[in-house]
């Protein structure tokens, strides 16, 4: 609202300053959401490592997702299970990609679980890890 008064004011524009107000509050809305997802670990005996997503994924939480993995411990397997998560663009296709190629390169099998079906969607159109020659796919 502050901004909203402070562009109108320097501008004499409220067409300008409702702008800037509305900009502000979607950008400040969707850190908000992006801080609600969130991914926890842990390690079985058999030295499987199993990933929990839970939160709304989309692209500004992108940077934040890929960061959560360990890419340095090793593990036999990695599962990453997505039933209490949901895949809102593509670039939460592609940082999905990121984490499962990466593994892949490390020579790690990874299971992906409990995906939602409009993300299952979205991720059957969009991704690339599942498709032939995934391993040298550019961009990720």
């Amino acid at each position: 609202m502050l901004a909203t008064v402070l562009v109108t004011v320097l501008t004499h524009d409220l067409s300008r300053g409702v702008l800037v107000g509305v900009v502000l509050s979607a950008l400040l809305f969707a850190r908000k959401v992006s801080q609600l997802s969130s991914v926890t670990h842990s390690e079985a005996p058999d030295g499987t490592c199993t990933y929990r997503v839970s939160g709304q994924l989309f692209f500004v939480s992108t940077h934040d997702f890929v960061q959560q993995f360990d890419f340095t411990a090793p593990a036999r397997q990695v599962v990453i299970d997505m039933t209490d998560a949901h895949f809102w663009d593509g670039s939460s296709v592609a940082a999905l990609d990121k984490v499962v190629l990466r593994y892949r390169r490390q020579g790690t099998p990874v299971e992906l679980l409990g995906l939602n079906e409009a993300s299952a969607t979205l991720i059957e159109r969009l991704a690339v890890h599942d498709k032939p020659d995934a391993r040298t796919a550019a961009g990720h």
